[in-house]
């Protein structure tokens, strides 16, 4: 018997020694089959997380951030203990003491989930489980990718210290609205850094791991209230706090910026606009866009925080006063359902998902409204952002009586008598305060549109490139399209100083006599007659006056003389074009370019014709702070000391290409001084210091353009349809942009100053007269007379008249023939002349471009 018991305890032993060696064998069989083709945890040694690039003006304000996850790198040693103890006792309350997997834990959900049949299966996974899932596998719910989780946690503890898991962890958890991290989350929630934030807070944030969406801190409040007291109990129980603590923590309330308990911190960040998403586009393209989203670059931008809203409202001031001249009534296109309209709450809510601009401050800040009733002529509106008051708020009758609206069948109706005629109920509209002016008071609410014509403005400084300020439009949330960097449009006569720039260098001088006189060419489209914006002709005249007044027939006559391929090459020197087609009527401005373009070539003008690179950044630093792009790369052994006596400025040596002579960049200089002093310019465009500059407007003004430079500060701006059209009478360069120029210019001489343009040394002044281009005696004056920069030891010919070997009505091949054939023709001179392939202008037509 006794046998009996021992040999069936044997068998038993036997069977259970068998069995669990099966079990061991079958799990090391498991694990050793999803252990071979495991991703490497070597990358997690040296991870860098994608955390977000950031862009400061050059007054070291934050202006701008870029992410695809919005997260804030913090290191371990950064972060506070706190912090660390909320999401362990969340999350993993064994962490520093198991290898990477908590068998306990795996148990008790092994034992959840057969009691439920499966239907409530959560989630044992330590936090070095969750690092391995986030990082080197999927988030699917498998039993597989659970071993592949064990095995790769057991390995990663063996590598890494557990700070460094934390770390890792931390940093990469998703915590909703956008926020990757702990330190964006803090911001997020609470605008505040990690070694802010109290108890509570740090629970808060603890319990959103599990499903940021189902702890929404507005829509599901009470449950993520219940999960923080859960998260707080748990640290008092695991001795991260004190009963007192606890208790004080508990009791206070769940407040965040999404509940309006705190600012977010967005609004200390400017609405983005063109000048940072043009960062964006150019960094993009330089470093990546993969680096440049998850990179954590710093980026210091040259925009001045103080002349870029003077820059938006000088361009915005000039459409809106053309758009108001026009007098058409576009309108924003959107409206609300009546059915929405009728409680407060229904329509703000419906308002607040309509997009419309939202960044324009023009006098006063733009609101998007919605017409909630029109009666006798007024309307009453409901403003997004404004608290109603008890009688509501209107726009009276007469402010729509500037206006017509256009009809279906596309035709103006009758000017507006009241609201009625423009707008009906539903109607989402910008209106605006209007306030007086001696004191700001608030007067009645007035009816905005966004203007159809657009434009552009850019400043920069001559000597850098820095570009101190830019515009691409009237609203970059009503069109992200840059209308300074990416539109291109015809320059018209504001590309006149390239022609006169190649003819100065090729030996002509201010004082050179060209004929002012007609010009016929025939062309497959029939017989082109450019012509001067006065529709006069004035005979020989010299090439100062030439270009103060704009005159085109002139401007073709030289680029006759000099060649075409010497203008283009001009052009392209000074990176206006990659590629100027030779034909003559793009010596008036026919061929497109970008006023970005334009503007950086004209701070060569102003520095004296040095080579500038146009930047919107100066200098970009990767997350650990090594500089990774300088902008400027000029020579400063001074800078590196650590004072200087006073009074005394740093040496700065200029290294740069030198694009032009000094003595023809100064004589081109004073020559369209002359155009802001006497010429096309003269009548909007005064700032009381040395200022040069050039007009340009286009066949039927479809483009106007003004470019200008002080001293120090070179400013651009055009205007026009983005769908070019004919902006009607009286629309022109000076009229136009003149204004723009000079509002921004104004308030720039005030901070950057201005003086006289610097002097060559090669230069010797002679007095002529600006009319004839005759010498004068050197002690002449009178509204004629003007001293001119001649080359130094250079004898200066007088007397001596261009045509550019043009007869007038001659039939000179001047266009793109189909076979391009030269041919020889008889000048005005009666001498011979070959007119060949250099000197046609293609399917071009200026028409007489001013």
């Amino acid at each position: 018997m006794f046998r009996f018991i021992l040999s069936f305890l044997g068998g038993i032993f036997t069977t259970v020694t068998m069995s669990i060696g099966m079990v061991a064998l079958t799990i090391g069989a498991v694990f050793w089959m999803y252990g071979r083709d495991l991703p490497s945890h070597e990358s997690l040694a040296s991870y860098t997380p994608p955390t977000i690039s950031r862009i400061y003006s050059g007054q070291g304000r934050l202006i701008d951030e870029f992410a695809k996850e919005r997260r804030l790198f913090a290191p371990a040693d950064t972060i506070p203990p706190l912090i660390k103890q909320a999401f362990i006792s969340a999350e993993d309350k064994n962490f520093y003491e198991h290898d990477g997997y908590d068998l306990r834990g795996i148990g008790a959900a092994a034992i959840d989930a057969v009691r439920t049949r499966g239907k409530d299966v959560r989630g044992a996974s330590t936090i070095t489980q969750q690092v391995m899932k986030n990082f080197l596998l999927s988030g699917d719910r498998r039993a597989e990718r659970k071993i592949k989780e064990i095995i790769l946690a057991a390995r990663v503890e063996e590598a890494l210290d557990k700070e460094k898991i934390l770390e890792l962890y931390l940093n990469e958890i998703f915590l909703g609205q956008n926020s990757y991290g702990v330190a964006a989350a803090a911001q997020t929630y609470f605008n505040k850094t990690l070694s802010e934030l109290a108890p509570h807070e740090a629970a808060f944030l603890a319990s959103l791991p599990k499903a940021p969406s189902d702890y929404h801190p507005v829509r599901r409040k009470e449950r993520l209230l219940a999960r923080r007291n859960f998260v707080l109990r748990e640290m008092n129980e695991n001795g991260y706090i004190s009963d007192a603590d606890y208790a004080t923590e508990k009791a206070q309330p769940l407040r965040s910026v999404q509940n309006g308990d705190f600012a977010s911190f967005k609004a200390d960040l400017p609405p983005r606009d063109y000048f940072t998403d043009e960062i964006r586009r150019q960094l993009s393209e330089n470093f990546g866009e993969g680096e440049f989203f998850t990179g954590g670059l710093t980026v210091r931008a040259t925009i001045d925080n103080e002349m870029q809203p003077i820059a938006a409202n000088a361009l915005r001031r000039q459409l809106e006063q053309y758009d108001r001249g026009r007098g058409i009534w576009q309108g924003t296109g959107k409206t609300i359902p009546i059915d929405q309209l009728g409680t407060e709450e229904s329509w703000r809510d419906a308002l607040s998902d309509i997009r419309v601009p939202r960044d324009i401050d023009l006098e006063n800040q733009w609101y998007p409204a919605v017409v909630l009733s029109i009666d006798g002529g007024d309307a009453r509106i409901g403003i997004e952002g404004v608290p109603e008051d008890a009688d509501g708020h209107f726009i009276p009758a007469k402010d729509a009586q500037w206006a017509r609206k256009r009809l279906e069948n596309g035709k103006l109706g009758p000017k507006a008598r009241g609201l009625g005629d423009l707008v009906s109920v539903g109607d989402v509209v910008l209106v605006r305060r209007m306030t007086a002016d001696a004191d700001g008071s608030f007067i009645r609410w007035t009816l905005r549109q966004v203007p159809e014509v657009q434009g552009a403005f850019v400043a920069m400084d001559v000597d850098t490139g820095r570009v101190i300020a830019m515009q691409g439009g009237f609203s970059y949330q009503d069109s992200v399209f840059n209308r300074a960097t990416q539109a291109q449009r015809q320059p018209g006569s504001s590309f006149k100083p390239f022609v006169y720039a190649s003819a100065l260098d090729s030996g002509y001088s201010p004082a050179t006599i060209v004929v002012d006189a007609p010009i016929e060419i025939n062309t497959p489209q029939g017989v082109w007659r450019p012509k001067n914006s006065s529709n006069r002709f004035y005979g020989p005249t010299p090439l100062r006056t030439g270009i103060e007044q704009s005159r085109n027939l002139m401007t073709i006559r030289l680029a006759q003389e000099v060649g075409m391929d010497v203008v283009g090459s001009y052009a392209e020197r000074f990176g206006v074009y990659e590629n100027l087609s030779p034909v003559l009527a793009n010596a008036l401005g026919s061929q497109e370019t970008t006023l970005y373009q334009m503007v950086s070539a004209y701070a060569m003008f102003a520095n004296g014709g040095e080579r500038v690179q146009p930047t919107l950044v100066d200098r970009v630093q990767d997350r650990y702070g090594r500089t990774v792009y300088k902008h400027d790369e000029r020579i400063c052994n001074d800078c590196q000391m650590a004072s200087l006596d006073p009074g005394v400025a740093p040496r700065v040596i200029s290294n740069r290409e030198r694009v032009m002579d000094p003595v023809t960049a100064y004589q081109l200089t004073s020559m369209m001084r002359g155009v802001v002093e006497r010429g096309t310019a003269r009548k909007t465009v005064n700032l009381g210091v040395p200022t040069a500059g050039k007009t340009g407007t286009t066949n039927d003004a479809k483009d106007v353009w003004f470019i200008g430079f002080t001293s120090n500060i070179v400013a651009g701006c055009y205007i026009g349809y983005d769908q070019p059209k004919a902006m009607g009478r009286g629309a022109s360069g000076g009229g136009m942009c003149g204004p723009v120029f000079q509002r921004f210019m104004s308030q720039a001489v005030k901070k950057y100053g201005g003086g006289e343009f610097s002097v060559p040394e090669a230069c010797e002044f002679i007095k002529i007269d600006r009319f004839s281009g005759a010498r004068l005696s050197n002690g002449a004056s009178g509204p004629n007379v003007v001293s001119e920069c001649f080359r130094g030891g250079e004898e200066p010919v007088f007397g001596i008249t261009f045509d550019g070997g043009f007869a007038m009505g001659a039939d000179l091949p001047l266009v793109e023939e189909v076979d391009r054939v030269a041919k020889q023709v008889t000048t005005s001179t009666g001498k011979k002349a070959v007119v060949g392939p250099k000197a046609s202008f293609g399917t071009l037509s200026s028409g007489g471009l001013y």
